[in-house]
């Protein structure tokens, strides 16, 4: 037994519950002999199916610890406040647990009830839902999206020029939906490196985040200047934030309301939503570390004050496991079909061969669907194990998620860590997983 998983389970009350010796003691023999412990934290999510062990599911057990002992690592070592994990294969749980905290100075560990703060793992869902619609008929991928947000009609791009005198020329191409859902309008997010200072700046000053509703975030954006022709590049922006509003104007529903409709209750998710929950203690706290090189965490805020379909949702790691294997089914779960397979194998399909200019900024992936990164057939892209049409996405407060239709699995990590993915984590952790892979 690896001595950091051990410390970080007797010290941290991580992967299980240390209520007691005797239940901590069980759950480390039982992860050595084979079978998935389970969460022992109360979620009201009814998450997924144990599997009888991960080798009747043609996992290592042995190998599948190396998860455990990785997080407890970086937990030990004081790179990371805590974490939450969970990979599933054929639809049942191989591998899950949590390790660490999600408020240090509360003692609060984590656990299968932790809220997270998805940030852009919400894009998925909020494509889902789109995507209910398109499938209905009530608009066509390479619509304009000033069809339907008049607001966006002749939009403009950024040439040169300070922040107060701009240069700005009309756009020869309107944005279509197909755009937004590839994150290739022209938008940005205002806050890259890789942003003209002026664009950063205009960004900034029109206030987008503080929105108070998705009417006076299109408001907002309405006069925020692309960086290029829609359809020219790949960049990522407020692309499906404008796709959350859509939504709103198609449904007269709030985002999150038509999200409870067609996604969310369907799935029985619910711990997911744009709100906090009324025990904010629940709510994992986002770590960083000061000049000093301790962990502080944040006051809980939340992360938008309008329904952002680009990073609003919080949800659990039992939750947000529904909807992942939902996608991973071709569109259904449990009798209820959310999606079409056909539907799903489409989104999930590289959509950015034919850019002229493939990268325009961070985060680009070698692939990418509708709202989701695709892995292509060239290994030498990838720095992690994997095959060729697994998808998922990220959030910038370091979530992570995963799913391989080839290997039929999909793997989830979640912590609350600023700066973004740091050391590496979701590398480490796929191939931890992937590793223990033997059938």
């Amino acid at each position: 037994m690896e001595r950091s998983l051990l410390t970080a389970a007797m010290r941290l009350p991580p992967v299980w519950s240390v209520s007691s010796p005797i239940r901590l003691a069980a759950s480390l023999l039982a992860l050595f002999a084979g079978a998935v412990p389970p969460l022992m934290a109360e979620s009201a999510s009814p998450g997924l199916p144990l599997a009888a062990s991960p080798e009747a599911e043609g996992f290592s057990g042995p190998r599948l610890a190396r998860i455990p002992a990785l997080l407890g690592r970086l937990v030990d070592t004081h790179q990371y406040a805590g974490a939450v994990w969970l990979v599933a294969r054929d639809g049942k749980i191989v591998s899950q647990g949590a390790v660490g905290y999600s408020d240090i100075e509360a003692r609060k560990p984590m656990s299968a009830s932790t809220e997270f703060a998805m940030m852009s793992m919400t894009k998925l869902i909020t494509t889902v839902t789109a995507l209910t619609l398109w499938e209905e008929g009530r608009f066509n991928l390479d619509d304009p999206i000033e069809t339907y947000l008049p607001e966006l009609a002749h939009p403009k791009i950024y040439v040169s020029g300070p922040s107060e005198a701009p240069v700005y020329v009309e756009a020869k191409r309107r944005i279509t939906i197909r755009n937004l859902l590839t994150q290739t309008s022209g938008y940005t997010y205002g806050f890259f490196d890789s942003d003209p200072p002026a664009v950063q700046a205009i960004y900034g000053k029109s206030g987008w985040m503080g929105s108070r509703s998705n009417a006076e975030f299109l408001t907002r954006a309405a006069s925020l200047p692309l960086l290029f022709e829609p359809g020219h590049a790949w960049n990522y922006g407020i692309n499906t934030d404008l796709v959350g509003v859509l939504i709103e104007r198609l449904t007269h529903q709030t985002l999150g309301q038509a999200m409870k409709d067609r996604v969310l209750g369907p799935l029985g998710m619910t711990e997911t939503s744009f709100s906090l929950p009324a025990d904010l203690s629940r709510v994992a706290r986002v770590y960083h570390k000061n000049p000093a090189g301790d962990l502080v965490g944040d006051d809980r805020k939340r992360s938008f004050p309008f329904e952002s379909g680009g990073g609003g949702l919080y949800s659990t790691a039992p939750d947000y496991a529904r909807f992942a294997q939902m996608l991973l089914n071709g569109g259904e779960l449990g009798g209820k079909r959310i999606l079409g397979r056909k539907t799903v194998a489409f989104m999930t399909s590289n959509q950015l061969r034919n850019l002229e200019d493939p990268q325009k900024g961070p985060f680009f992936p070698p692939g990418f669907g509708l709202g989701v990164r695709v892995r292509l057939d060239n290994a030498a892209d990838y720095p992690t194990l994997g095959s060729a049409g697994e998808y998922g996405w990220e959030g910038i407060m370091t979530t992570y998620v995963s799913i391989d239709p080839a290997e039929r699995m999909f793997m989830m990590v979640l912590a609350q860590h600023q700066p973004y993915d740091e050391h590496q984590l979701f590398e480490s952790f796929a191939n931890a997983a992937y590793q223990a892979l033997e059938k």
